[in-house]
């Protein structure tokens, strides 16, 4: 990978992994490998969490276009070997989290994946990305469960109306009836004044970039505004530069 091209993102746009049961078999030790250094690598990198996440899935049986995947994981590295969490000492104690879900977007069960993060001020400071439990039958009701996740006692943003509505609206109707019992505890907390639900309009969802592969300007702009930045200060890039030539060792 040393001598690999640089990928300015990290998964196409079109790219729908699914357990490709034809293809080529890898050696399941070095995928596996691979993947550990990566998650490894999400506790500093948030915009590399959604594509690890989608690759891990495949750990069990991995395939050649599973290992494409995640070469373009580390090509994407590549280009943005200086970047990581920038915490200001100026940011305010402000908590927000941010709720969304790609509806359906698993292609072997048709599950959705939750993509939660909370920010301290402008510092994040905790993000998900993972598959739900069970299949929602609507947006509405994958959305609602993301933020059931993202609960606590904060303002949270979400770029539905409608679970929104839901939250607020103590008559169930026909949308909310395959919800599971556990996920209306959302409500309660609304109810109760734990929570403040606001709508924010999707361009501006953070939590978009933990859901599924994205344009390069929306997937810039949305690192840029977690805090995903580069850093100036040499001795620091110098240690980055160390850290990654560690990582490479670790597949040879």
């Amino acid at each position: 990978m040393g001598d690999s091209k640089p990928m300015t993102t990290l998964m196409s746009t079109n790219t729908a992994l699914d357990a490709d049961e034809d293809g080529e078999a890898v050696d399941q030790k070095e995928f596996r490998g691979m993947i550990g250094s990566l998650l490894y690598l999400t506790a500093t990198r948030p915009d590399i969490q959604f594509a690890v996440y989608l690759c891990a899935c495949y750990q069990a049986s991995p395939r050649t276009s599973h290992r494409q995947a995640v070469k373009r994981i580390f090509r994407y590295l590549k280009f943005t070997p200086e970047l990581g969490l920038w915490y200001s000492s100026g940011s305010s104690l402000s908590l927000r989290g941010f709720s969304d879900a790609d509806h359906a977007g698993c292609r072997i069960d048709r599950k959705s994946t939750s993509g939660t993060c909370q920010l301290l001020g402008t510092s994040l400071i905790s993000w998900s990305s993972r598959k739900q439990t069970s299949v929602a039958l609507s947006t509405t009701e994958a959305e609602y469960v993301a933020a059931a996740s993202c609960c606590s006692r904060i303002p949270l943003l979400v770029d539905s109306t409608s679970v929104i509505s839901v939250a607020k609206n103590p008559v169930l109707h026909s949308r909310t009836k395959h919800i599971d019992v556990r996920f209306h505890f959302l409500r309660d907390h609304y109810e109760k004044g734990d929570i403040d639900l606001i709508h924010v309009v999707s361009a501006n969802q953070l939590a978009d970039i933990f859901t599924k592969p994205l344009e390069f300007d929306a997937f810039t702009r949305l690192r840029e505004e977690l805090e995903v930045e580069g850093v100036d200060n040499a001795l620091i890039k110098g240690e980055i530069e160390s850290q990654w030539t560690c990582l490479i060792a670790l597949l040879v």
